[in-house]
């Protein structure tokens, strides 16, 4: 039996952060959904280099590339099924939850204020200017989604085995309280390989 963890929630919530730490604590296979759309950027001639990349021009030309195409999100979301379903791996993914079944899946809530704040000390911009990003990401999210696959992102948390309200708390709280709804999950004696 394959140990899969999905960490979802809305654009600039901590989902990186918690999902690494999740793999580091239960020795699993990290992989980010966004990486994973990297390189479908970078195939299409995009220079992807940077942590930040979907937060500058060229990733958002990019992004309004995809919305006219959804083979890109397709791809993505095939490659990510797969490796869920045949690998003990955390995976950050917006739309993997609603496509799988099993593993464990965490959504990771939060108002669109505190995740400008943490786009604002992670990417070295205004705050005015995370907001604008995080709104217009969260929005364009909900339609891809909805449009490709007929779910409502973030508001259709049925699928959850776990919610957590990240505003109040900082990311080591988040952490532990992941970390315990994992073992919660599966057991503190199966996580991890075998």
């Amino acid at each position: 039996m394959f140990r899969s963890v999905v960490i979802s929630g809305p654009p600039a919530i901590g989902k990186t952060t918690i999902a690494r730490g999740l793999a580091k604590e239960f020795e699993l296979k990290y992989l980010s959904g966004g990486d994973v759309l990297k390189d479908l950027a970078r195939d299409e001639g995009f220079s992807t280099g940077r942590d930040d990349f979907w937060d500058t021009e060229a990733g958002m030309k990019f992004l309004n590339m995809r919305k006219g195409n959804p083979q890109f999100d397709r791809k993505v979301d095939e490659k990510l099924r797969n490796l869920f379903l045949t690998e003990d791996v955390v995976i950050t993914s917006y739309t993997l939850p609603w496509l799988v079944d099993g593993g464990m899946k965490i959504w990771l809530a939060g108002s669109q204020e505190n995740s400008a704040k943490r786009m604002t000390t992670r990417d070295h911009i205004s705050y005015e200017e995370a907001s604008e990003i995080v709104r217009k990401r969260y929005a364009e999210n909900k339609m891809i989604y909805k449009k490709l696959y007929g779910f409502d992102f973030g508001d259709d948390l049925s699928v959850f085995d776990a919610i957590i309200n990240t505003d109040d708390l900082g990311p080591e709280q988040v952490l532990e309280q992941a970390k315990a709804a994992v073992k919660n999950h599966y057991g503190t004696k199966t996580v991890g390989r075998s």
